[in-house]
C-alpha cells in the first residue's frame, strides 16, 4: 500500500510565487540566499497557575489541538515569594513547530483564525526584533477553530513567533507579506526596483 503525502498549500506557494518575487525585489544570485520560515514558535503563559495545576493540563491540550504537535509545560526559573513561585514550577506551555506542519498552522492561521479577530485591520508590522524575527499576540484562543468554545473555561491569549533566516527586519518582512500575512500597512513595493 503507497502512501501519497501532500505537500502543504503555502510550501507549493514559497517555492513556486514567493522565491522568485523575492530574488527579484533583492536582487539574489541564487535560489540559497532567498529567506525562508525556520520555525514557529507559539508561547503561553497561564495567570494562576501557581494555585491551580489543571490549568496548565488544558493549556497544554489546547496548544497540542491547534497545533497538531503535542505541547510541553514551561517551567519557571526562579524563585520570587511575592508570586508564591518556586524554581521549576510550572508556569506556561510552549509547542514549536518545523516543517509540514509548521507551514499548515502559518496556513490555518492566515485564512481562518485571522479573518476571526472582532474589528480585524490586519496584524502590527513594527513586532520585527531587529533580526529577521516576527513575533505578534494573539489575544484570544478561540479564534482557531479547533478550539471547542463550550470546554474554554478560561480565555486566554499566546504569542507566536515566525523565525525566518532573513538577515533583515525588510527580507522577513517582506517574506511574510509574500507567503500572505495581513499586515496593517502592507507598504507598496514599487514595480522598477
Amino acid at each position: 500500500m503507497a502512501t501519497t503525502t501532500i505537500t502543504p498549500r503555502l510550501r507549493n506557494k514559497y517555492k513556486e510565487e514567493v522565491i522568485p518575487a523575492l530574488m527579484k525585489r533583492f536582487g539574489y544570485k541564487s535560489v540559497m540566499q532567498v529567506p525562508q520560515l525556520e520555525k514557529i514558535a507559539i508561547n503561553r503563559g497561564v495567570n494562576g497557575a501557581v494555585n491551580d495545576k489543571k490549568l496548565i493540563d488544558i493549556a497544554i491540550d489546547e496548544l497540542t489541538t491547534l497545533s497538531g504537535q503535542r505541547a510541553v509545560a514551561t517551567n519557571s526559573k526562579k524563585d520570587i515569594s511575592n508570586f508564591k513561585l518556586r524554581k521549576h514550577m510550572p508556569i506556561g506551555a510552549r509547542v514549536t513547530l518545523r516543517g509540514e506542519k509548521m507551514y499548515e498552522f502559518l496556513d490555518r492561521l492566515i485564512s481562518v483564525a485571522l479573518p476571526r479577530v472582532r474589528d480585524f485591520k490586519g496584524v502590527n508590522e513594527k513586532s520585527f526584533d531587529g533580526r529577521g524575527n516576527y513575533t505578534m499576540g494573539v489575544t484570544e484562543q478561540i479564534i482557531f477553530p479547533e478550539i471547542d468554545i463550550d470546554k474554554v473555561n478560561r480565555i486566554t491569549g499566546m504569542d507566536i513567533t515566525f523565525v525566518t533566516t532573513a538577515k533583515t527586519d525588510e527580507e522577513a518582512y517582506e517574506l511574510l507579506r509574500e507567503m500572505g500575512m495581513p499586515f496593517k500597512n502592507a507598504k507598496k513595493v514599487n514595480a522598477d526596483v
